[in-house]
């Protein structure tokens, strides 16, 4: 994984390079230092002459330049590592974002949207804890180590080896702890999606939550999720708590045993205390990067805990794609073909049967049926949202497969019964279509939509802010918005999904009219429970069960005396008043 992560920042090598360099500088300018005043105190013990104190003189001059060069090294190393950690993170977060927005709508079925945002802002966050703490400490502790080993080596073999003797069992106590830590830390990051998706679900609910006065129940389950979240993370902690303090045990067995050695050599042997004060400084140096290791292990099993959550995101294959030789589609007139088209969404249980029927350029075809036949999917299947699995669905001749998605979807324009718009002004949700359109265009597209008085009523005009999910609109108003939104796409297909279904029979006779504007002028898909709606569609579809058992008019379906008729007489009993 690490080598995954190091290939990702591979970008940002010129300001690495640097980092890194001014690190091994740091390094070197440390391990120099503590030479300098060992010599210095060799001076002092052996008595300061004219000529000492010269030497004296020399030696702070140039600790002076030494830690002031300590100082601008430490600065290119610190600041360069986190400007390119966090463009890393920038880059990470818009490459999670734009896989996600790829991704085919059957994989959001079982994903929660505040777990996806968790991965995509806190997760990627931890891409800069690794490349600007943990992998620069890291290379600083191990040329430190590596640099002071030699130098004690050098300066006594026997005292150097007794230095050496706790490492392995902190190494191996390391070992133990990244294996161990690490479950914690993913469980945590894992926990911290649900908890954001909770808090999403909620704040999107807030009044459904409020209507039925479950806020406290809501509030028992958020503090559930908020506490799974603390209980992994201080498991984890409690790791660390056990390790570090042992790491600095073990290390300061080590200096015990060199001070104790270091005071028998200095009785046997003679070992001048220049030497041992020498020693003993390089001695802190020596631990300081075993324990800054030991530190760093927690960071980095936290950081590769998040780096999991969003490679997975990352390496999740896009199940549609455009094939190596998708044609674009040019000049869409808006002839629909499906031919023996079977969907079921994986679960083995059929949502469409052989369903086969044709719809040509600028006719309105309508489907009717029950809740949970597999209308909203059909429509679907022609922006190929999914692939069905089997039969063959075209668009001017075009199987959908062997066409771009861009320009497949660019010639289809959809109304959705849950109409979504972004927290922005009206003018900006109409022109979201079409970004370069004037606001003449929005406005025509406005009439064409039956919305523009509407809007002229409102005090800002097109400049009136829609709020989160265009809240401060009625259902009515937010359908009209993105008919008015379809028609300035001026894409040959609209797809209506059930466009009048939640509002009243004034708004609807509206939203009728909307419609009349644009038929003759587009292809129109129209799914449908009101079957006024759809009484001047060209061709009329009764679903059932997944499969296509009634075809035609209205009058046609009417006089047939099937489904359809059944429908039609309880809708025009109830709206007489008679049921």
């Amino acid at each position: 994984m690490l080598w995954r992560l190091s290939r990702e920042a591979i970008r940002y090598r010129t300001l690495y390079v640097i980092a890194i360099l001014s690190t091994l500088l740091l390094t070197a300018v440390n391990l120099t230092a503590p030479k300098v005043l060992a010599s210095m105190t060799g001076i002092v013990e052996r008595g300061v002459d004219r000529e000492g104190l010269r030497r004296i003189g020399f030696l702070t001059a140039a600790l002076v330049g030494l830690y002031l060069s300590r100082i601008l090294f430490r600065f290119l190393s610190n600041y360069l590592a986190h400007k390119a950690a966090w463009y890393l993170v920038g880059d990470m977060r818009t490459r999670v974002y734009d896989k996600l927005e790829r991704m085919h709508l059957g994989f959001f079925h079982d994903k929660q949207t505040g777990d996806l945002m968790s991965r995509v802002v806190n997760d990627t966050r931890d891409f800069e804890l690794l490349y600007a703490h943990i992998i620069p400490d890291t290379i600083t502790n191990l040329v430190t180590f590596c640099g002071v080993l030699i130098v004690l080596l050098v300066m006594n073999l026997k005292l150097a080896l007794i230095t050496c003797a706790p490492i392995p069992l902190i190494m191996l106590s390391g070992v133990i702890f990244s294996r161990k830590v690490r479950p914690f830390f993913r469980i945590s990051q894992k926990k911290m999606g649900e908890l954001n998706g909770k808090l999403q679900d909620n704040l999107s609910g807030i009044q459904e939550i409020q209507s039925f006065g479950r806020e406290e129940y809501e509030s028992e389950k958020v503090n559930e999720k908020n506490f799974e979240h603390i209980r992994a993370m201080l498991q984890a902690l409690k790791l660390s708590a056990i390790f570090h303090p042992s790491v600095e045990f073990i290390s300061s067995i080590g200096t015990i045993l060199v001070v104790g050695f270091g005071g028998y050599l200095a009785y046997s042997e003679g070992l001048h205390v220049e030497d041992i004060v020498a020693f003993l400084l390089y001695l802190s140096l020596f631990y300081g990067p075993v324990t800054g290791m030991a530190n760093l292990l927690e960071s980095m099993q936290q950081s590769m805990a998040g780096a999991e959550r969003v490679l997975a995101i990352l390496d999740t294959p896009c199940e549609i794609t455009d094939k190596s030789d998708a044609v674009t589609m040019k000049d869409v007139k808006g002839d629909i073909m499906f031919e023996n088209v079977s969907f079921s969404y994986g679960d083995d249980i059929p949502v469409l049967q052989d369903v086969s029927f044709h719809c040509e350029p600028g006719k309105m075809l309508a489907l009717v049926g029950p809740t949970g036949v597999g209308k909203t999917t059909l429509t679907q299947l022609i922006s190929r949202f999914y692939e069905p699995d089997s039969g063959r669905i075209c668009v001017d001749g075009h199987d959908v497969s062997d066409v771009t998605l861009e320009s497949l979807r660019r010639n289809i324009s959809p109304v959705l019964q849950d109409t979504f718009l972004f927290n922005g002004t009206i003018g900006e949700n109409i022109g979201y279509a079409a970004p370069d359109a004037s606001l003449e265009e929005i406005v025509a597209a406005a009439k064409a939509a039956n919305i523009h008085e509407s809007i002229m009523a409102m005090p800002d005009g097109y400049d009136t802010l829609v709020g989160e999910r265009g809240l401060r609109l009625s259902g009515g108003q937010k359908q009209r918005v993105a008919i008015a939104r379809a028609i300035l796409r001026r894409s040959p297909i609209i797809i209506l999904d059930e466009a009048t279904a939640s509002v009243d029979v004034e708004t609807e006779q509206q939203i009728q009219k909307a419609i009349g504007n644009i038929a003759g002028e587009h292809t129109i898909i129209a799914i449908a429970h009101r079957l006024s709606t759809i009484r001047g569609a060209d061709k009329i579809l009764v679903i059932e069960d997944g499969r296509v058992t009634e075809e035609g008019t209205h009058d046609e379906l009417v006089a047939l005396g099937g489904r359809y008729a059944r429908m039609n007489s309880i809708q025009s009993s109830a709206a007489a008043g008679i049921i």
